[in-house]
């Protein structure tokens, strides 16, 4: 360069050398950086700085309020879902839905639902800023539950269009639906945020209470119940369940936990008169450890902890059968109980069993537990317009693992 001829100039711009690409890279890392901070604008943060009263900042937790798609678990795996994008290399194993259970009987999905209408959320839902918008619809924080409630109906209704589904509800919750073979049953308790998940084992009870006087009452056909979680999507027709299992009275779905290898998102119960009896003595063991041992966390996670001891508390039960993930039955305190394997009855993105290793290919259920509720008004749009199952589950797989904004 002319600009450089001469020792004066060379010692001059010699540095330069050493300057330019730093302050190029600086300039590339700004640009990067904008790239990267660009989605923020799609984010909400939750703030939760100070809330100790010391004065300490504490993590910011931030949730996507759009789909976020990345790798999916289980490539090359054996007898797992296969994805390029959002579109299925294999298919799952499915049955028709259009061709109900052989045997005949009945199915109903009993689930526990309540809205907060009074509570101060509630109260400020109007605010443009507390809506959250999903694919054409806004909702508010109550909103969003009904519309899971919703989700959760539509599922069952497509893949076993025979079932019912019942509703138990605090007498006050105020909310209504106009679905057909879906009946809301008001039962007296305590639906408090901290006490709900002990009062949904007592609303259990006394529907099976209920059932059994009507019981007494009817002849023929029976029906079996399945007490499960309102953010769960039933892809496959569950009464192959008592089909193949005949002799159990209540099921339950484990996974490869060592505190807590049981979840009560998912139980089963045999229809009959005995299935009934022996399910409601069971279930009144649990409320009462329960109620004894595992208050401090009966807003979350208390049931499944007194679910554990009851099963456990058998001297005969050995815990090591959770290790893999394969169906047996065990006698436990006079009744006879199915453990089903999470990862075909209970599977959950990301967390819970065998996630790391891929979607099996005859997955039932998959529950949306956590973070993962706007996930499944996403799957189920998706669904709406692909009509291929296999394609839907292929993007919650791949999107499971983000947290969003419900």
């Amino acid at each position: 360069m002319k600009a450089c001829v001469g020792w004066r100039r060379f010692l001059f711009c010699f540095p330069l050398i050493f300057i330019l690409p730093h302050l190029f890279s600086v300039l590339e890392l700004h640009q990067n950086q904008a790239v990267t901070d660009s989605p923020k604008e799609h984010m909400k943060k939750f703030d939760v700085q100070n809330s100790s009263g010391d004065g300490a900042p504490k993590k910011i937790t931030r949730k996507f309020d759009h789909l976020v798609l990345g790798p999916a678990a289980g490539e090359g795996l054996p007898n797992r879902l296969q994805c390029r994008g959002v579109k299925a290399l294999n298919k799952t194993h499915f049955s028709n839905p259009s061709h109900p259970s052989s045997v005949g009987d009945g199915i109903a999905f009993v689930t526990v639902f309540t809205i907060y209408n009074n509570s101060p959320d509630a109260l400020a839902d109007g605010k443009p800023s507390n809506l959250v918008t999903v694919g054409n619809a806004s909702y508010s924080k109550p909103e969003r539950s009904m519309a899971i409630l919703n989700v959760f109906i539509n599922f069952i209704q497509v893949r076993m269009p025979q079932s019912n589904v019942i509703i138990l509800t605090d007498p006050e919750s105020d909310f209504s639906l106009h679905q057909n073979r879906v009946t809301v049953l008001p039962i007296q308790g305590e639906y408090s945020r901290d006490k709900l998940m002990l009062q949904r084992i007592r609303s259990y009870i006394t529907f099976l209470d209920i059932r059994l006087e009507k019981l007494s009452q009817e002849q023929g056909r029976i029906t079996h119940f399945i007490f499960s979680d309102s953010d769960i999507a039933v892809i496959d027709d569950l009464g192959q369940i008592f089909e193949k299992y005949q002799d159990f009275h209540v099921a339950l779905t484990f996974r490869n936990n060592k505190d807590q290898p049981l979840n009560s998102g998912f139980i089963a119960v045999r229809g009959t008169r005995d299935g009934i009896l022996r399910a409601r003595t069971f279930l009144q063991k649990v409320l009462e450890v329960y109620s004894s041992k595992y208050m401090k966390a009966s807003r979350m996670l208390g049931d499944q902890l007194a679910l554990f001891w009851v099963i456990k508390s058998d001297a005969s039960f050995d815990a090591k059968r959770f290790s893999k993930a394969q169906a047996f039955i065990k006698e436990i305190g006079g009744a006879s109980v199915l453990f089903l394997p999470c990862a075909t009855y209970n599977w959950t993105p990301p967390e819970g069993a065998g996630q790391f290793h891929g979607m099996p290919l005859d997955v039932k259920v998959v529950h949306f537990k956590g973070s993962r509720k706007r996930l499944m008004l996403e799957a189920w749009n998706y669904f709406n317009s692909s009509a291929d199952i296999s394609d839907m589950l292929c993007l919650i797989l791949k999107s499971g693992r983000t947290k969003y904004d419900f």
